[in-house]
């Protein structure tokens, strides 16, 4: 997984046609709600955008991680939400309108935070290695292959609506073997430094699945929102676009063990999902 067709030209495409498809799920109301009803969507950016990368950071220090895990930690959590998180929201009964106008203004928004991020961690936790990284070549990167994307989508959907509908499922299906083929030639790569890191990695991903949902649900408390945004705010928070996390460390910085961590947050967001769609069940249940 070294510079070849596959990192420079097939990742960066195949991530283009999952935010183009995020695109044709998303409607001109899912960015006029950001006006209508500000509240939870405010409180969930500041989850998303500013706790989350926070949490990455003390777990990396708690956990001692090395370098490239501490790294690949804190860029997985300067990425947005996936579609993976709507799809959630819509099985556990949360608000699935919030969740995916979450989705969107992050993925927005994370096209300018997420490279400044990533810088703070490499100078963080591997300050004293040489690093190729540049703020504008990821910024405009990221801009290329997320946000325009997206856009096209919007506009695809606002001309064709039933067209857009309809091939939608087929990119949802797309987004989930993309992250599936990453994960397993991630394990391939990256076997050695897995097996000798499994411990600490997967209870640090594990760790940071479980505050990041408990730090959604925290703050829809804290500010007096309702169980469905509760749910909402708590996936949101706790799933992450592993996806794009992947695609940033092998492409953009050439250094498949950064993927390492996303790789391994990609199936472990998925336990701490379950466990709160269950408590979410339980709330319903006694309403």
């Amino acid at each position: 997984m070294q510079d070849s067709v596959l990192t420079q030209v097939l990742l960066p495409a195949i991530l283009a046609v999952i935010m183009f498809g995020m695109g044709l799920s998303l409607t001109r109301a899912d960015f006029s709600r950001l006006w209508q009803t500000p509240k939870p969507i405010f409180v969930g950016l500041v989850g998303q955008i500013l706790l989350l990368p926070i949490l990455a950071w003390g777990i990396a220090v708690l956990f001692n991680l090395p370098a490239e895990l501490a790294i690949g930690l804190m860029i997985l959590a300067a990425c947005p939400g996936g579609t993976t998180s709507n799809v959630i929201s819509q099985l556990a009964r949360a608000n699935l309108a919030l969740s995916v106008s979450l989705t969107a203004v992050t993925t927005l928004i994370c096209v300018f935070t997420t490279p400044w991020i990533i810088q703070f961690a490499i100078q963080q936790f591997a300050a004293d290695q040489v690093q190729s990284f540049s703020l504008l070549n990821t910024s405009l990167g990221l801009m290329l292959l997320t946000l325009l994307p997206v856009i096209l989508g919007i506009a695809f959907r606002a001309r064709w609506e039933q067209r857009a509908l309809a091939i939608e499922g087929i990119f949802r299906k797309i987004s989930l073997l993309f992250m599936v083929a990453l994960i397993i030639a991630i394990v391939i790569q990256e076997i050695d430094m897995l097996l000798a890191s499994f411990d600490q990695i997967f209870w640090a991903t594990l760790v940071l699945n479980f505050a990041a949902i408990a730090t959604g649900v925290w703050l829809a408390k804290l500010t007096g929102l309702a169980l469905p945004e509760k749910v909402t705010l708590g996936i949101e928070v706790g799933i992450q676009n592993a996806s794009m996390a992947i695609l940033i460390a092998i492409t953009f910085l050439s250094n498949p063990a950064y993927a390492t961590s996303a790789g391994v947050y990609g199936v472990t967001m998925y336990i701490g999902a379950v466990f709160l769609a269950v408590w979410a069940k339980k709330q319903y249940q006694r309403r």
